[in-house]
This record gives structure tokens, sequence and C-alpha cells, in this order.
């Protein structure tokens, strides 16, 4: 026996020596990313077989948020692995860096994509890239691209396909979106020595317009939007602006953007439970394309190879504190998202609190392809975490000792201003619409930072405005988890304190000095 022993052991030396020892393959990477798909407001409810596919085999995560609680930067951030105030990339503008030639030329050749090529991925994408997007070219670090014109839409789109630019008017792009995506993976799996790959699918859904597929319309007509403690629900919280005394700030609960909201009328609220069941209706065809690619990835024989991510960019209110429909607030609706994982080494039937971040992403993917995380990115791995709760069999045992950064800059300006509502030009309001009766949701001075703390057994999220009053907010989400009563100034002065110390030097943070 120790003979057969010795054999075995220098026989395994000698393969390990010359390098003869097979290696296992470099894993695949699907990334879905959904566009406003809220939590809050059971915005997964659509998704069921996807839900259950990815929840059985892979791990929930119910503490994921955005960086930034509007598209473009949040997919910046999601590409780079750094937070908005790095690659500069803060609203939906061509003026505020969304695909401008700063991102271009000094962060899309340094981006995700990008990294993998490099490293001998093939790469693809399909669908809404950065709303400024217009098809002038393929973007750095996609092999093959059919990247959309603009922000999202369902028909009459146009796609940087290559080399060329196609115009579709009457086919529904999830359906599309969906056929790229299994021919690609059918035709880069075709021989056992094909290079890993990664694809990065970006439906349309749930955003506006919400146009459901036509096999969808009328699916959820029976379902109402979701009646949440502060649904409809303006702020009744009291202000004296030229007297502005301490008890005055007590008496304040939002900042003046919210509370600025009326009551909404019965139109209002009918116009926000049409547009919650369409935004469902939108979602069940991007279940199906799920399950198609899953169905492929089995065929290929490469599914227990391939980390699986599906993810939204941001979340997305209707109705809350009487705000019509929209994001770009710092409440739960707005900034957390769902993200679902498979793949080799993640543990299966496992919900995980530890919060994460889409920054958080991109250090992560490269990781489990085995590449190093360069220093710039502000995002942390969360691979070792995912490992270590496999093998020791526990979970949530990294879930409370982090803050995450949340930040936004208000994007009204002379061009947001629309003559159909009140108000005048040098307002600097947006995103003022009559089907949301012309309530305001956006302004010049809608800009804060947050810290969402998880540390010490805390939920907690506590934002500094950069408006007219330097309005402060806080919540405690055991307590409250709707963000109902600003606890501000129920803190200790020496927290209010320490909290604004850990805000600047976040917003100012880069690499690993944003890891808190």
């Amino acid at each position: 026996m120790i003979k057969v022993l010795v054999r075995l052991s220098f026989v395994l030396y000698f393969y390990h020596a010359f390098g003869l020892m097979r290696k296992l393959p470099a894993p695949n990477v699907l990334l879905v990313l959904s566009d406003d798909q809220d939590v809050e407001l059971h915005g997964v409810y659509p998704l069921q077989q996807t839900w259950k596919l990815l929840s059985k085999y892979g791990t929930k995560f119910t503490n994921a948020f955005t960086s930034t609680p509007i598209c473009c930067p949040a997919r910046a951030s999601l590409l780079t692995g750094q937070y908005a105030h790095n690659h500069r990339t803060i609203n939906n503008s061509l003026s505020g860096g969304c695909n401008g030639l700063y991102w271009r030329k000094r962060f899309e050749p340094r981006s995700l994509p990008m990294l993998l090529q490099k490293n001998g991925y093939q790469t693809f994408f399909a669908g809404k890239y950065l709303n400024q997007f217009k098809g002038a070219e393929v973007p750095h670090g996609w092999d093959e691209f059919y990247g959309l014109h603009g922000n999202s839409r369902y028909y009459n789109y146009t796609l940087r396909e290559n080399t060329k630019n196609v115009s579709f008017t009457d086919v529904y792009l999830t359906d599309l979106l969906r056929d790229k995506a299994a021919a690609f993976i059918r035709n880069s799996t075709r021989n056992h020595h094909s290079k890993p790959f990664f694809a990065m699918v970006s439906p349309p859904a749930a955003h506006a317009p919400f146009t459901p597929a036509p096999r969808h319309e009328g699916v959820f007509s029976q379902v109402r939007a979701l009646r949440t403690p502060s649904f409809n629900a303006p702020d009744k919280s009291t202000y004296v602006a030229l007297i502005y005394t301490y008890a005055n700030i007590l008496s304040i609960d939002k900042h003046w953007l919210v509370r600025s909201a009326q009551h909404l009328s019965n139109d209002s609220v009918f116009t926000i439970d049409k547009y919650f069941q369409r935004r469902w209706e939108t979602l069940l065809a991007v279940d199906e394309m799920m399950m198609t690619l899953v169905t492929v990835l089995n065929e290929t024989q490469c599914l227990d190879n391939t980390y699986i991510i599906y993810t939204s960019d941001n979340g997305y209110h209707l109705g809350q504190f009487a705000q019509p429909f929209d994001k770009r607030q710092p409440y739960d609706t707005d900034i957390k998202v769902p993200l679902l994982i498979r793949g080799p080494g993640v543990p299966a039937g496992r919900l995980m609190d530890m919060p994460v971040s889409l920054v958080d992403l991109t250090p992560t993917i490269l990781e489990w392809a085995g590449l190093p995380v360069p220093n710039y990115i502000d995002g942390r791995s969360f691979k070792g975490e995912l490992l270590q709760v496999q093998q020791k069999n526990k979970k949530q045992q990294f879930s409370k000792q982090r803050v995450l950064l949340i930040e936004y800059w208000g994007e009204g300006n002379d061009d947001t201003y629309n003559p159909a509502c009140p108000g005048h030009r040098s307002d600097h309001l947006a995103q003022c619409t009559s089907d949301a009766d012309c309530h305001c949701q956006d302004s010049w001075n809608n800009t804060y930072t947050c810290i969402r703390d998880f540390r010490y057994n805390l939920d907690r999220i506590y934002c500094e405005f950069r408006d007219t009053e330097n309005f402060l907010e806080a919540y405690d989400l055991h307590q409250d988890p709707y963000q109902l009563q600003n606890i501000v100034y129920e803190l200790l002065p020496i927290e209010r304190a320490l909290y604004g110390l850990l805000l600047q030097n976040l917003t100012k943070c880069t690499g690993k000095t944003c890891n808190f």
C-alpha cells in the first residue's frame, strides 16, 4: 500500500512539474442588465422562471445597490468598477459625461470588456449601452456588438451592428437581443478549444415607454401598483423659509423636491397603476430570454462553467411620497437593485445579505477570470466571500461590516424646461411631464451624497444634499423600512460629524481607499 501511494505521489508530481496536469478552462460570464427594475416594489415578480432557477442553483443578494440611481452613470460604474466621481459620467446628458469624449478616450479603453478581451476572452454586447451612444463606432473592447442608439425603446430603433447601423421597425427588441445572444453562445462554443466568453445583454425592460410584447399585453391588467405606507403620502412637515430655526429643522422630514409634492389625483394614480402593470409585462419577455439563454448554455455543455449574473442599473419608484414615477431619489425603491448569481463556486439556494454595489461586479468578474484587479478600481471583489460561504456552509458572515457610497447630481438646466408645465426656464427643473400632473421629479440642485451603512449591525442611510438648505436625511431601516421618519437630528452630533467626515473621504476616494 505504501509503495502504491509513493508511486502515485511521484506520478502526480511529475505531471504537475512538467505542466501536464489538465487545467480547468477559464469560466464564461453572462451578464444580463435590465433597465430601471426595482426590488422594493416587487419588480422581480414577473421573472418567475429566472428567479426560481437562479435562486435554486445560485445566490440571491438582498442588499445590492446601485452607486448612482440613474442609467448612464450606473452603467459606466458597472463597466469600470469606479464611482461616478472618478469616471465623471454624472448624468444622462452628453455634457454630463454620458458617452462623452473623456469617457471614450480615458475610461472605455480600460473598462471590463477591454480587460477581458486583452486576456483572451471573446466579448459580446447586445442592447442598451449608454444613453448618449449614437452608433458612430463600436466602443472599445467588444468583438461582437449590437448596441442600441440612445435610450431604451421596444420598437422603431437602430442598432450599431458591428460595422454598420441597422434600423428595425416591428421587431420586438428583447426578442432580437435573445436571438443575437443565443447565436453568439452557440457560435463561440463550437469546439473544445474555443476561447472563454463574456456576454453582456441589456434589454430595455422595464424602462419607459413600457411597451410589452403583444403576447404579454394585459397579463397583469388586474394588478395595481404596490400601496406601500408611503404611497401617495406627501411630506406633511412644515417649513418657514424666513425663520430657519432649530425647531423648524426638526419639523422637516424630506428635502425640498420631495416636500413639494402634492397629493396625487385619481388620474395620476390610474396612470401609475397602468405603468406598474406594463412594466411587469415588459419583463415577461426578459424572463423568456433568460430561459432561452440558460437552455443554450446547457445544450452547448458550458452551463456549469458559466457565471450568470442578473441585475439592473437602478431601481424605480411609483407613487412613493406622492412622487409619480421615476428614480433619482436616495430611497431604497430607487437605489436597491436585484442581483442573482449562479456559477462555479457560487453557493446554491442561498440568500446573502452581504452589502454589494454595482462597482463590485467588475473586480469580482476579473477574479473569477483569474486576472488581477487594477489599482484604480473602486469596487471590491466578493469572490472570496462566496467561496468561503460555500466551503464553510455558513451564510451572512460578512454582511455587517461595510459602507456603500450613493451619489447623484441633479440634472435640471435650460434645456430640461417643459413649457407645457407651470414654472420658468430659469427654475432649472426637470422631468416635468403632463402624465405626472407636471410634478417635476428632478432639478438642478437635487444633488446629494449618501452612505448606506451596514457596520455594527446597522441598516442605516445618511444623506447630505447640496441644495440651498444643505438638507440632511437619515433613516434606520431596521425600524423604518419605508423611510417615513427622518432621524438625522436624533443622531448624536458626533455621529452626524463622523458621517460628514466619512462622506468627505468617500466622495474623493479612488481605488482601495473607497473600501470602508
